[in-house]
């Protein structure tokens, strides 16, 4: 049984760690709501910007179409572009996303497809490692950037298209953090590389000519729709690890507090035994007086 200055001892520690955890939950809640403001702004762009290729996509076909979106004719090689964070204490948001990654990654292994993993984040590497240690590649470092935006999604983008037209992959998809509360954040997985042709487009009866051709807009429009998907990709990212690091660190402040109850309880009842026992003593010392 532990000795009261143990217990004391042990109580204080617990205080001291749920100082911590309760002001890391401010500082995540604080940051939440212009992470979760950022990321719902650039939803209705990426949207849009959606539905401007599915008016273009249409009218390109063939030997017409630019690389990014007819892709190289084979579905051989896929590459897992995953999100991840650089920081910890975010609950299960950076396992869930691992989970995902490791089940898609099996499933086209499964049909036979080459597989290999393009890294954003710092936290996903090691637990992918251990299970895929050959197929790491290519990764992207986030961690000495405060808040990533779109010029990292700009670099990220620019590898990843230059990897494509390079020859080194067919098919890549994205695995990333959707933000949809602070309790959800569901993995979503997207494919990338070549751009998926929107399946419906404009139908209005509208007659629209394009200056220059559809196919150098769309030269233009796809590298750029990449860099928009990623960058929402990070957005959903950073509003998704403020979300999940609140509840984490909310959870560990009430834990911490049951457990400092539990061990007050503890610590009085070891306290009133000592008590009860030298008075015992006292009182049998006096009787044999």
């Amino acid at each position: 049984m532990p000795s009261l200055k143990e217990l004391k001892g042990r109580i204080n520690s617990v205080k001291s760690t749920q100082k911590i955890t309760k002001a890391k939950q401010m500082v995540a809640a604080a940051k939440l709501r212009r992470a979760q403001s950022a990321a719902e702004a650039a939803r209705p762009y990426a949207a849009r910007l959606a539905a401007v290729m599915a008016s273009l996509a249409g009218k390109v076909a063939g030997d017409a179409a630019p690389k990014l979106l007819a892709g190289t004719g084979s579905d051989k090689r896929h590459l897992l572009v995953v999100v991840n964070t650089d920081k910890g204490l975010c609950g299960g948001l950076n396992s869930n996303l691992v989970k995902a990654a490791r089940a898609k990654a099996q499933a086209l292994i499964a049909e036979g497809k080459d597989v290999s993993f393009y890294l954003v984040g710092k936290k996903g590497r090691a637990p992918l490692k251990r299970d895929f240690p050959v197929l790491i590649g290519a990764g992207f470092d986030t961690s000495n950037v405060r808040t990533p935006g779109f010029e990292e999604a700009d670099a990220i983008a620019a590898e990843l298209i230059g990897m494509f037209e390079a020859d080194q992959f067919d098919v890549a998809h994205l695995i990333y953090p959707t933000f949809k509360s602070a309790l959800a954040q569901d993995p979503t997985i997207n494919q990338l590389i070549p751009v998926p042709a929107p399946a419906t487009a404009d139908s209005s009866d509208a007659v629209v000519e394009y200056e220059p051709g559809e196919e150098e807009i769309l030269a233009e429009l796809l590298p750029r729709y990449v860099k928009t998907q990623l960058f929402g990709a990070l957005l959903e990212r950073e509003a998704s690890e403020q979300g999940a690091s609140m509840t984490a660190m909310d959870n560990a402040t009430r834990n911490a507090g049951e457990l400092i109850n539990k061990l007050t309880i503890q610590y009085n009842r070891s306290r009133q035994a000592a008590i009860t026992t030298e008075l015992i003593e006292i009182i049998a010392g006096a009787e044999a007086l």
